[in-house]
């Protein structure tokens, strides 16, 4: 991860994707978009047609990222249970992330996660949304004392 650039990089995914809730699909794409940055597993954007927009609940609130811009956030709602802020996506991201307008993330901290199969494991912390998969070594920003690398 040390290796990944900034700004960020963003490129195909190049795998399957899934995200699930208690075995309930919420997304699957093999049309996804990741982002790479420097001392972060990468992220993975799913474009909105992958994704059961009708289990996604716009919440308040939102965050800036320097790069991408603001986010806005997203519980997953299924059979009556809520996963909070499951989910986020950017509405209007900057010039240069334009491709993942509209495209939904998901925090692998709340859900099931996977990487053509493979589960992923989630990145330490609740800020970073990377999915970690045997193919990405660490350390990584996000476990406590790690924020001001």
């Amino acid at each position: 991860m040390w290796d990944y650039p900034r700004p960020p990089a963003l490129e195909p995914a190049g795998a399957v994707l899934r995200v699930e809730f208690d075995r309930t699909v919420i997304a699957t794409s093999d049309q996804a978009l990741r982002i790479c940055e420097t001392s972060q597993p990468p992220a993975y954007y799913f474009p909105p047609a992958d994704v059961r927009t009708e289990l996604l609940v716009e919440v308040a609130g939102n965050t800036f990222c320097e790069w991408k811009g603001l986010a806005t956030y997203f519980d997953v709602v299924v059979d009556g249970r809520h996963v909070e802020q499951a989910a986020w996506t950017y509405r209007s991201p900057s010039n240069r992330y334009r491709a993942i307008t509209d495209h939904l993330a998901f925090y692998a901290q709340k859900l099931d996660c996977f990487v053509d199969d493979e589960q992923v494991v989630p990145n330490d912390g609740s800020f970073y949304g990377g999915w970690v998969t045997s193919k990405v070594v660490g350390p990584f920003k996000g476990a406590p004392g790690t924020l001001g690398w």
